[in-house]
């Protein structure tokens, strides 16, 4: 391997992240009592068209916490896509909850309004939408369903910084919504996460949740148990500084999108990223292929043999319904997902980070022509 390894991220901080990171060293705001923290959270907020936005210290316990703080009964049910990251049934899980899973579309890799519908059973109390990749669910027709059943609506947006649903931002559906700042998202601030909402009540139990439920008169007697999930003026300062040129980079992620597509279009035998739907442009928060049944290896071979080439990549998720985890506890064992076990078994995703040079994603391109030959 002669040229440089091609990491499957690299990150972009060529904004005022350095000032604002120099600011908080100087001011000695490094805690999370700085002033960078309400700053991002109202960027945030206004990014995704919310009244309120919590920042917390990473994308899985705002599922954590927003999934406890609507206060669901134990056992309630609540339908998850089964292709998603293991941090959405987790955070069912641990409010004493059972999650149900759904397929996803073969082709959006997103859950179906049909999907959630025939999942709907008279012990569901929630949906949890999760946009996968790039292009967000089908929000109209699962709200729709929500509200003709009375079920609440976590929208887990992580991967959707700057995308929209028919022109309203995603983040911006449901009763609550949560973002990751993971350095592979669109926003970053190393580690980090985002709940957000519109009703008053509950931002204020997700700020006593986030702060170890705190109370104003007497710190130090709890009502409650709550989190220690503080982000600190640092993240923060780095945040803003990313939604700052958020529309820059979503234009930057689209272009790696296109040029991939320019390199990858003559092949057959994979499955591309769907460029668009009727109600959104792809964001590409990765570029991911799933491997075409002409193809005689799977995904794990190969990633094995582009890393040989000097080639980043990451596989697709795994299966909830297949979480080893999950099965121990009893939870979604009779389930089958003919899609998702299909694109989990045979997808994965190229370099894809902001810092991509176009180089880079030619020599990613070539190696995976490669490898197809």
């Amino acid at each position: 391997m002669t040229s440089p390894f091609i990491p499957v991220n690299t990150p972009l901080l060529d904004g005022n992240e350095a000032e604002y990171l120099a600011e908080c060293v100087r001011t000695g705001w490094i805690s999370s009592e700085g002033p960078f923290i309400k700053r991002f959270e109202q960027a945030m907020a206004k990014a995704a068209g919310r009244r309120h936005g919590i920042a917390v210290t990473n994308g899985s316990v705002a599922l954590d916490i927003a999934v406890h703080a609507l206060g669901l009964a134990g056992g309630s049910e609540v339908i998850i896509p089964t292709f998603t990251i293991i941090s959405c049934a987790a955070a069912i899980v641990r409010a004493g909850l059972v999650p149900v899973g759904v397929d996803c579309d073969a082709a959006t890799w997103n859950m179906t309004v049909e999907g959630v519908e025939a999942a709907i059973t008279p012990r569901t109390r929630a949906i949890m939408l999760v946009h996968i990749y790039g292009l967000p669910v089908d929000l109209e027709p699962i709200m729709a369903l929500a509200r003709k059943h009375d079920l609440k609506v976590i929208e887990d947006a992580a991967e959707m910084h700057g995308q929209t649903y028919r022109g309203a931002p995603c983040g911006s559906f449901g009763d609550i919504s949560t973002f990751s700042f993971y350095p592979n998202k669109h926003v970053t601030t190393g580690e980090g996460g985002m709940i957000l909402t519109n009703d008053d009540e509950l931002a204020d139990r997700l700020q006593g949740y986030r702060n170890l439920c705190f109370q104003p008169q007497q710190r130090f007697v709890h009502e409650e148990l709550g989190w220690n999930a503080r982000m600190t003026n640092l993240q923060a300062a780095l945040g803003v500084a990313q939604v700052e040129r958020l529309p820059r980079t979503v234009e930057l992620k689209r272009r790696i999108g296109r040029l991939y597509d320019e390199h990858l279009g003559g092949l057959n035998n994979i499955r591309r990223p769907l460029a668009r739907t009727s109600y959104a442009d792809n964001i590409y928060w990765v570029y991911g292929v799933v491997l075409g049944d002409d193809v005689p290896f799977d995904a794990k071979e190969a990633m094995r043999r582009l890393g040989e080439k000097g080639i980043g990549t990451r596989p697709f998720f795994w299966c909830m319904h297949e979480q080893p985890v999950l099965r121990k506890m009893g939870l979604m064992r009779d389930e089958s997902h003919p899609n998702a076990e299909y694109i989990a078994r045979r997808g994965f995703y190229l370099p894809s980070g902001l810092g991509l040079t176009d180089n880079e994603i030619a020599r990613s391109a070539q190696a995976l022509k490669e490898i197809l030959a």
